[in-house]
């Protein structure tokens, strides 16, 4: 205990020169945390974010069909497929009965479907105009699947569904663009392909979907899939969505779906599948792994620097201390007394720094968490591996360091010590 306090008072005693040799070690555990935060929370997000999706499952139609007959792809064998038909003619896309869809419920598992159509167009209102805008169809349940949020007005209701009502709804992205803000957008009359429809509502999205938060850069108007397919001459049925009870078998029951769906549409040619998303997580997570580990090693740069600057100021400390060390070992200091007294000081500059970079990394996160959650779908994480990974890289550094200074210190003369000017 006493060789702490004589580290602490040696540490206190020289203020300025401990601080600016313990920057490096501030900076380096700072700027490693962050990263192993920032990636851990992206990993978090994107991993959330790609399992709710499966909760979710979209089935979708290919005129390839999937190498086992599982009606399961990869985005690979996706991207690979649609390679091999690029520049070639299509046939269209077979039609679908809702009653066809609505079978899928008898499949054990399934809990309930979704279906929406879409297109892209211009959206206008007086002088202002929004090219390439997303027009979205949507069956009265999709809504609420997707977890979009009414931040103004009203959703879709059943009587415009029986009315074929032209009323839409528009995402905040869109709403902003055409009227400032959501609330100017309230009732208003926009035109579409020369027909004009009234404004209900705006929405927004789950801020930890990432996906819809960058799918529709232009905006995205919502509308019921039956006045979509009356007006815009698509069919009434072009995307389907089954949601599972257990997601831990979603792939399992959205290929039982799928196949269901295509022996009852009965296609000329292809099939329905369902995508398997492993793949892409598996991607992400080495890509942010990747990322970390080349931002981490510089950062660890800053631990090497900051390394350095301790064994100099530890050595600068021996120097200017070996009077002090002659006299504790005519006294009857042993040499392990003096090494681990300068060891012990070495160890508690790092781990002082240390903690200072661990502080100003939670200041961070606090202060700007709430806006990388927004922008990348979840907060940064600090998590107890970070912190006592570290507290233990601290000690490390603090006695490899350390070592050499504390060793010359340890095999001074005490006699020369003393006679030292």
């Amino acid at each position: 205990m006493e060789t702490w306090k004589f580290a602490i008072a040696s540490i206190r005693s020289h203020k300025m020169r401990s601080f600016l040799t313990m920057l490096g070690i501030i900076i380096g555990v700072a700027a490693v945390v962050l990263i192993i935060a920032f990636g851990d929370g992206m990993n978090r997000a994107f991993t959330k974010n790609l399992g709710s999706a499966q909760q979710n499952v979209q089935i979708n139609y290919s005129t390839i069909k999937s190498k086992d007959g599982s009606g399961i792809v990869t985005s690979q064998e996706l991207f690979d497929a649609e390679s091999e038909l690029l520049g070639t003619s299509l046939p269209p896309q077979p039609e679908v009965a809702e009653n066809q869809v609505a079978d899928l419920l008898n499949i054990p598992g399934v809990t309930k479907y979704l279906v929406s159509n879409s297109t892209t167009a211009t959206i206008t209102y007086e002088s202002k105009d929004v090219k390439g805008a997303s027009v979205t169809g949507i069956s009265p349940s999709y809504f609420k699947a997707q977890k979009y949020q009414v931040i103004a007005g009203r959703s879709l209701v059943t009587a415009d569904y029986e009315q074929f009502a032209r009323v839409v709804l528009l995402d905040k992205t869109l709403a902003n663009k055409l009227f400032t803000n959501p609330e100017n957008a309230l009732n208003q009359l926009i035109k579409i392909q020369g027909n004009n429809y009234r404004i209900m509502g705006v929405f927004d999205y789950d801020k930890n979907d990432i996906t819809a938060q960058y799918q529709y850069p232009n905006g995205q108007l919502l509308m019921t899939n039956t006045q979509l397919a009356a007006e815009f001459s698509v069919p009434e049925i072009q995307s389907i969505i089954v949601g599972v009870e257990d997601v831990e078998r979603s792939l399992e029951i959205g290929s039982a779906a799928a196949r269901r769906l295509t022996a009852l549409v009965r296609p000329a040619q292809g099939e329905y599948q369902v995508m398997d998303v492993s793949d892409q997580l598996a991607n992400i997570q080495q890509q942010l792994g990747v990322f970390q580990m080349v931002i981490g090693s510089i950062a660890g740069i800053s631990l090497l620097v900051g390394g350095i600057g301790v064994m100099n100021i530890m050595l600068v400390s021996v120097t200017e201390r070996t009077r002090e060390i002659g006299l504790r070992k005519a006294l009857g200091a042993t040499r392990r007394n003096i090494l681990t007294q300068f060891l012990v000081e070495s160890v508690v500059l790092t781990l002082i720094g240390g903690f200072i970079g661990l502080a100003i990394s939670y200041g961070v996160v606090f202060l700007i968490g709430d806006s990388l959650n927004a922008a990348f779908g979840g907060p940064p994480v600090i998590s107890m591996q970070s912190v006592i990974g570290s507290t233990l890289f601290s000690i490390s550094i603090g006695v490899i360091f350390g070592l050499l200074p504390a060793s010359k210190a340890s095999k001074l003369n005490p006699i020369e010590a003393l006679r030292y000017e």
